[in-house]
C-alpha cells in the first residue's frame, strides 16, 4: 500500500503476535487470534463472543485509533485488557494527557499545541524558554521524533514544524527541553491495585543517533541504547510520579510512563503508554520487568489477571 517503515512502526510484529498466543495457552487459556478491527467487526456482527480479549491493537487511521477496539467491544459488552475507550483516546493525545495529569499535581515540562504550524504566530512561545523539543501530538513509538526534534531558536521551530506537518497529518506538540536523565517505569494494576514493575533509565549508546530517544534509536535500540535498572530514591520518586499520572488518566491493567528529569533534577511527566509493545525482547515493559526477576510469561499472566480482576469486581467491563 506504500506505507513506509515509520508509518507503520506502531503495528505489532508477527512474533508478538505469537509470543503472547503461545503465553496465553501456557496460562491455561483458550484463544482465538482475530486480526484486525474490521475482522472484529465482522465477527461481531456474526455472533462471535469472548469472555475477554486480549487487546494489543494501535489501530492505523484516526488520532483516537487506539481507542476503536476498546469503543467497539464496549458496544457489545465484550471486556477487554489495558484502559478503556475514553482513557486510550486521551493518552493517544500528548497535550490532552498532559492537561490531565498536571489538573492532579503532576509535573510536566511547560507547552504549547499547534494545529497549523503555517498559520501559527511564533510571538506566543514568549512563555516557552528554548531549547524546546518538537513532536507529533498523536503519534507513539517515537514516530516523527529525530536529533532535528531538539530546537535552539525560531528559526530552527519554524523548519522542524514545517518539515513534520507533511508526514504527520495533525497536531504538534512543542515543550521545554528537558536535559536530565530519562527513565521509564513499568505499571501494573489500576486504582489502589497499582503498582510499579520496576524503572529503568535510558542510556544512549556512543553509536545512538545524538542524545534523543529517537525513533530509530528506539528501533535499533539493541545496538543503540542500554536499558539500566534504577533503585533507590530515585526509583520510588518515579514511581511514585508515574503512578499519580497512571491513576490521574484511568489506565489499567499494565502499560508505562517516561519521565524525564529537568536541569534541577526534578521528574516530570513526558507521556504514558497505556498499550505498551510487548515483544518479548525489543519492547520497554518485558525488557524492565526481566530486571526484576519477571519473566516474559508471568507479565502476560499478570496482566491477564488484572484484568480478570478488575471485570470481577467492577460492573466497568
Amino acid at each position: 500500500m506504500g506505507y513506509d517503515e515509520e508509518a507503520t512502526a506502531e503495528l505489532d510484529r508477527e512474533e508478538t503476535v505469537e509470543a503472547i498466543a503461545s503465553a496465553l495457552i501456557r496460562a491455561g487459556c483458550e484463544i482465538d487470534v482475530i486480526g484486525s478491527i474490521r475482522r472484529l467487526a465482522a465477527r461481531l456482527a456474526a455472533g462471535d463472543r469472548w469472555d475477554l480479549v486480549f487487546n494489543i491493537a494501535e489501530g492505523f487511521y484516526g488520532s483516537a485509533r487506539e481507542a476503536q477496539v476498546p469503543a467497539l467491544l464496549e458496544a457489545y459488552e465484550i471486556p477487554c485488557t489495558f484502559s478503556d475507550a475514553m482513557t486510550l483516546a486521551i493518552a493517544q493525545h500528548k497535550a490532552y494527557a498532559k492537561l490531565v495529569v498536571a489538573s492532579r499535581g503532576v509535573r510536566t515540562p511547560s507547552y504549547l499545541l499547534i494545529d497549523d504550524a503555517s498559520s501559527f504566530d511564533f510571538a506566543r512561545f514568549s512563555n516557552l524558554s528554548y531549547p524546546l523539543f518538537v513532536k507529533p501530538a498523536c503519534e507513539g513509538t517515537s514516530k516523527g521524533i529525530s536529533l532535528a526534534s531538539l530546537v535552539v531558536g525560531p528559526d530552527e521551530l519554524s523548519e522542524r514544524l514545517a518539515a513534520l506537518s507533511a508526514p504527520f497529518d495533525g497536531p504538534m506538540l512543542v515543550e521545554e527541553y528537558l536535559p536530565g536523565r530519562e527513565v521509564t517505569v513499568g505499571i501494573a494494576g489500576c486504582g489502589d491495585r497499582t503498582r510499579s514493575l520496576g524503572v529503568a533509565e535510558i542510556i544512549l549508546h556512543d553509536s545512538a543517533d545524538g542524545a534523543i530517544y529517537s525513533y530509530r534509536n528506539k528501533e535499533e535500540c539493541e545496538h543503540r541504547v542500554a536499558y539500566v535498572p534504577v533503585e533507590g530514591e530515585l526509583a520510588d520518586e518515579a514511581a511514585a510520579i508515574a503512578i499519580a499520572a497512571w491513576n490521574a488518566l484511568g489506565c489499567r491493567d499494565a502499560g508505562r510512563v517516561d519521565l524525564r528529569q529537568d536541569r534541577d533534577g526534578r521528574l516530570s511527566f513526558i507521556e504514558v503508554n497505556p498499550l505498551s509493545g510487548l515483544h518479548p525482547t525489543h519492547s520497554d515493559l518485558p525488557i524492565l520487568c526481566a530486571f526484576s526477576g519477571m519473566s516474559y510469561d508471568k507479565l502476560i499472566a499478570t496482566i491477564l489477571t488484572e484484568a480478570n480482576t478488575r471485570v470481577a469486581t467492577s460492573s466497568d467491563r
